[in-house]
């Protein structure tokens, strides 16, 4: 190990399944094969094969979650806050899995892996996926690592939604699940957001109907994207009291169009390191397919969604995020314990907004250490 905590240096593993005359028939009713998914795995399984946690990520997120995939590397995985010796997912109990959504871009198959059937990149030609599209990919997954039941499936914000797909899908195979930061369907809202963002991207004269393999990407729509969602990630607080009215390097304005505020200057840093480690079209399908989420469907009540989980649930939900408020989790605990789910509900206090879960890591692990540790008994 690199230092105390850390799970140090990980491989990315691949696992392809799928392959013809056996696609995976997908939620639009198009098939796909064969698929790829990009995985790291974190610890050891035990004997009995009864201490896997399955972590499912966010939007933006990947297989990457904790340690390191290179000596030197200065950015660790996007929640080894939580994955490691002693840390909320504590690798010398557990054996966390964290794989890289279908759809995406960093190993698993996506609109930018190349179609065997041309060549080329599938781009616009990939079909469009789901939650459950997901879901499904990484039970075909779990089901290779020969694990027959999941300890625990843990994800935040479109990783919730995967978590209570999983519940919902796949009942006998969770043993505990802990939904972050979510909800049972995208918002009106939420799905405005999402569709200025691909707009954003449809509308730079890069993206040429998703045709830009090899070519000038759309980088300026991706990052205004970008730049879109990450508002949404905070709250008005936290911008408040990081930027304020402050300057970004001068002492009085400009009177152009040109960066006067820090924000300002934050927002695009965010843009434009964004566009250099995510494919645009992906961007366009997983928005997507958290637009289609609604667990509410085909009876319009998640009671009905929910009746058959056999899970005992951790909700928790940040008291500033405005983009999936607590209200949202209230409503997932309140149809849990309708149908009978034992179910703890907590609203961490906290000024971080929607990105609270990448960030509060102390209040996070005391509650996720209990939860675990009780629940495996």
């Amino acid at each position: 190990m690199d230092e105390e905590g850390s799970v140090g240096i990980v491989n990315t593993q691949n696992f392809t399944f799928a392959q013809p005359p056996n696609p995976l028939t997908l939620e639009c009713g198009r098939t796909l094969g064969p698929i790829t998914l990009a995985y790291e795995t974190y610890g050891e399984l035990s004997p009995e094969k009864d201490n896997a946690i399955l972590i499912v990520h966010a939007l933006s997120g990947n297989a990457h979650a904790g340690g390191y995939n290179e000596p030197g590397e200065h950015q660790p995985g996007w929640w080894d806050i939580m994955i490691g010796p002693g840390k909320g997912f504590d690798t010398r109990q557990y054996f966390v899995i964290c794989s890289n959504v279908i759809a995406g871009c960093k190993g698993s198959t996506g609109p930018s892996s190349i179609n065997p059937a041309t060549g080329r990149p599938y781009a616009l030609t990939f079909p469009i996926v789901t939650i459950r599209d997901m879901v499904n990919t990484q039970k075909e997954l779990i089901d290779h690592l020969g694990i027959q039941q999941l300890l625990c499936v843990v994800g935040g914000s479109m990783g919730g939604m995967q978590v209570l797909q999983w519940v919902v899908s796949y009942p006998e195979m969770v043993r505990l699940a802990i939904p972050i930061a979510t909800t049972a369907k995208l918002s009106a809202q939420a799905i405005a957001f999402d569709e200025v963002g691909r707009q954003a991207i449809m509308s730079d004269p890069h993206w040429k109907e998703g045709e830009y393999y090899g070519k000038p990407l759309p980088r300026r729509g991706l990052a205004i994207a970008r730049m879109i969602g990450h508002i949404t990630y905070l709250s008005e607080r936290s911008m408040h009291q990081k930027f304020g009215r402050k300057l970004q390097d001068k002492t009085e304005y400009g009177y152009d169009f040109l960066t006067d505020f820090q924000v300002e200057s934050y927002l695009r840093y965010k843009g434009d390191h964004f566009v250099d480690r995510f494919d645009a079209n992906s961007y366009l399908y997983i928005s997507k397919a958290m637009d289609y989420f609604d667990l509410t469907q085909p009876s319009g009540k998640l009671e009905e969604s929910l009746a058959g989980v056999k899970s005992k649930f951790l909700v928790i939900s940040f008291s500033s995020d405005w983009l999936f408020p607590s209200y949202q989790s209230k409503e997932i605990v309140s149809a849990l314990r309708r149908v009978g789910a034992p179910t703890i509900y907590t609203e961490i206090q906290s000024d971080y907004g929607h990105d609270a879960f990448l960030l509060e890591s102390e209040q996070l692990t005391s509650l996720m250490s209990n939860f675990l540790s009780h629940g495996r008994r």
